[in-house]
């Protein structure tokens, strides 16, 4: 007998049919998993102090970044000096256009580098600090020309009123174009150094989680220590650009306006800006209120056009124009290299004496009438909405 032939399934009897397909078998049932024990009290707390809604508070972002430009800067300066006098034979406190170039590069480094690492570690890209422009090219060059144009109509003005002197031709031949090119470079360095600390890093910043009463202190703190430190006459430039924006920054948050916060933030950035310039030597309180007030149409050129490169422009050229090819005197300085040559005359309020045309009284009408070109070109157009900072995607 075979093996098959034992136990045979009869003919008429099947083996019941598999049910697998037809009726599918029960999801087995996931494994619990514990519940994460909640935070300890100490660690909410501390949470709380350092991080907000929209990542770490503003206060923390503004100390590491002021921390981090000293440190790079002290570094910066090291490195600077022992490459100037054994390699450039030269020395960094000398006034000359080279020595220059070395500066303002070190504190572009120092800058770059301050702003990088707060991007790393906020989670963000360089250019999510009012960087980010379709039309780059075309707003750098515009306010370049813009730059140009301003200083140029303040000299004509001044000159106008018998309040500056022109000279000779200081330079002829390839000279012109060297010293352009030096100072070109110098000035473009300072446009990126100074915007991209005020108009980019700080503007963004701050306008992601200030409020009327963070501003009105941060401002106040200004107005202190002028008090406090006797910054000279200059300091009264601090004290009215502090008024003016006064009241319509408590306007804005009394209204609970979408835009306060920018506008609070580019109040105590322009206030911050004059501030920083009190200290340079021969500034009047014109010099220092004109600054401070140039640093608020750039918070605007930033609000119209969605970026800083319409500020970096026109800030560059303008040094440039002042320095180089009118030869003004700037903060008591006359660059050497300088193409045309001019001296200020009659009285100071007019002149702007040693200030330069920045410390005339005629700057502030200037000021206003760029002011009102920017919005005449900018605003009547359909406006590149800067994003806002609150609402920036933070990388992953």
């Amino acid at each position: 007998m075979n093996p098959e032939d034992q136990n045979p399934v009869p003919a008429d009897e099947s083996l019941p049919e598999s049910n697998f397909l037809a009726e599918p078998m029960p999801a087995a049932e996931p494994l619990s998993r514990p519940l994460s024990a909640p935070d300890p009290p100490e660690t909410r707390f501390l949470k709380a102090i350092l991080f907000g809604e929209h990542g770490l508070r503003i206060g923390w972002s503004v100390a590491i970044f002021f921390i981090l430009t000293l440190l790079f800067m002290v570094g910066a300066s090291i490195l600077g000096g022992i490459f100037a006098e054994k390699v450039l034979h030269i020395k960094l406190t000398d006034l000359t256009p080279v020595s220059a170039v070395l500066g303002e590069l070190m504190q572009f480094v120092s800058i770059a580098a301050a702003v990088a690492v707060c991007a790393l570690i906020e989670r963000r890209r360089i250019t999510d600090y009012y960087l980010k422009d379709q039309r780059r090219p075309l707003h750098f060059v515009t306010g370049a020309v813009g730059g140009f144009a301003a200083l140029s109509l303040l000299v004509g003005a001044l000159y106008w009123g018998h309040w500056i002197h022109f000279g000779p031709i200081a330079l002829s031949g390839v000279a012109i174009a060297r010293f352009a090119a030096i100072w070109g470079l110098v000035f473009l360095l300072t446009g990126f150094v100074e915007e991209g600390s005020m108009r980019c890093y700080l503007l963004f910043t701050l306008t992601r989680g200030i409020n009327f009463w963070w501003a009105l202190g941060l401002v106040g703190c200004m107005c202190l220590s002028g008090v406090a430190f006797h910054n000279g006459g200059g300091i009264w430039g601090i004290y009215i650009i502090s008024a003016l924006g006064l009241v319509p920054c408590l306007l804005l948050y009394i209204s609970k306006s979408p835009s306060a916060g920018f506008w609070q933030a580019a109040w105590a950035t322009s206030t911050f800006f004059g501030f920083i310039h009190t200290g340079n030597n021969g500034e009047t309180w014109i010099g220092i209120f004109s600054a401070a007030a140039i640093g608020f149409v750039f918070c605007v050129s930033v609000r119209l056009t969605g970026s800083a490169w319409w500020a970096i422009g026109f800030h560059a050229s303008w040094d440039w124009a002042q320095t180089f090819f009118y030869g003004t005197a700037d903060s008591g300085y006359v660059a050497e290299g300088h193409y045309l040559t001019t001296a200020p005359t009659g009285a100071v309020l007019w002149s702007g004496g040693s200030a330069g045309p920045e410390g005339s009284v005629i700057v502030i009408p200037i000021v206003l009438i760029v002011l009102l070109a920017l919005v005449a070109v900018y605003g009547r157009r359909a406006r590149v909405e800067s994003p806002s900072p609150a609402v920036q995607p933070q990388l992953s």
